[in-house]
């Protein structure tokens, strides 16, 4: 059996944080993110002067104002002001209302897409919440992800907007086999978004996934009463994880994910290693996993330490990384350094220069001209994205 590994550099004490600026409001967050919430922590931290107008502002920036919501829950009530209180209470029920809403609507759309013989796995949105939090609502987000072949995009396109839904990539350009960065719809009277992703719009992806693996290896999870095919906790692991190298890792609910899903569910660590390997993304997993156990305190067992441990460069990714993520708004990436961490994120230069010149020379729909998606060469709209990207994020990333 594998034995768990230690907390390693797990430092939610700001001390032990290589930035020792920390607020007592940022601290507090870590804690409430992690899997394995110290009461008494939580009530020495909160005990302590707060601004709660802050710690609430940045909770929902982060992306876990649920998970603040569910760490106060443990502490004695009259530490918590009633005025805030209230505003997470608000916050609760709005959110509980929109993972109904989303819920039924998501069973509406896998209802169709199976009378169609259309086969789909959820990511990520309810389906994570609940491998991570037990709860589909316990996980901020704001749109359903599902997964399906290429071959069926059409036809789930068509499906779609027989349910209501607006397309934003028309069915010109899928005709012409242009290749979006997701296949996003939008309901009508409600603005509630669906995204269809496939094996062509995995881009980041430093290699093509094999689409019919990840629907050989599909598992189930259960809520609300049904049970929803979804991808294997090894595959959403390297999803999660190449989804937060895609964004800097500049949320910590990103970090959180990867931290709860870890701790609360059995992986097949032989599995999980084979799928990032497959894909080549073993960096971005590792840099991952040292983000959960250094910031969250998640734990693994003492082989998988190991493993990640001997990737010097991802540790101090992960450092660069941890250091940035209370001020990343304030400090954003520029051009270059976007660049610089893309090439990082392979092991060897080449490699890692070959990734980001993939990235550069991949359009997506921001890329395309409008109304002319299926006349315009898709070597024009490969040349014209770098010039685009230089626009988008200039020197200073703003």
């Amino acid at each position: 059996m594998l034995r768990l590994g230690g907390l390693g550099d797990f430092s939610l004490n700001p001390s032990a944080n290589p930035n020792n600026a920390l607020s007592a409001e940022w601290v507090a967050l870590l804690e409430c993110a992690s899997p394995h919430i110290r009461v008494n922590r939580l009530n020495e931290l909160f005990s302590k002067p707060l601004n709660w107008a802050h710690l609430l502002t940045l909770a929902e920036e982060q992306g876990i104002l649920p998970l603040l919501t569910k760490g106060l829950g443990e502490l004695n009530e009259g530490i918590i002001p009633a005025e805030i209180r209230q505003k997470l209470r608000d916050a609760s029920r709005a959110q509980a209302l929109f993972t109904l809403s989303l819920t039924a609507e998501l069973f509406r759309v896998l209802d169709r897409l199976a009378a169609l013989a259309i086969e789909v796995m959820l990511t990520k949105g309810p389906a994570l919440s609940t491998r991570c939090y037990g709860d589909p609502g316990l996980r901020q987000y704001t749109d359903l992800d599902l997964v399906l072949r290429d071959a069926d995009i059409l036809r789930a396109t068509e499906a779609m907007s027989a349910l209501g839904y607006q397309a934003k990539v028309p069915l010109t350009a899928i005709r012409a086999r242009k290749i979006p960065g997701e296949y996003v719809f939008m309901q009508s009277g409600t603005k509630l978004l669906v995204e269809l992703h496939s094996e062509r719009t995995f881009r980041y992806h430093p290699k093509p996934l094999s689409i019919n693996g990840l629907f050989d290896r599909q598992a189930r999870v259960r809520f609300d009463g049904h049970d929803v095919p979804a991808l294997s906790t090894e595959d959403e692991l390297i999803l999660i994880s190449i989804h937060g190298a895609k964004h800097f890792w500049e949320r910590l609910m990103w970090i959180a994910d990867v931290a709860a899903l870890v701790s609360q569910q059995t992986i097949d660590w032989d599995r999980a290693m084979g799928a990032a390997r497959e894909v080549q993304a073993e960096r971005m997993l590792r840099v991952g996993l040292l983000l959960a156990m250094n910031l969250l305190g998640a734990r693994v067992p003492v082989e998988v330490v190991n493993d990640v441990r001997t990737d010097h460069a991802a540790a101090r990714i992960a450092a660069q990384i941890a250091r940035r993520l209370p001020v990343v708004d304030a400090e954003p990436f520029g051009l270059f350094g976007r660049a610089a961490f893309r090439i990082r994120m392979r092991a060897g230069l080449l490699h890692g220069v070959a990734y980001l010149l993939r990235l550069s020379l991949s359009p997506t729909e921001e890329d395309w001209v409008a109304g002319a998606e299926e006349r315009r060469p898709r070597m024009l709209d490969a040349i014209s994205r770098p010039f685009r990207l230089a626009r988008k994020y200039g020197r200073d990333g703003k």
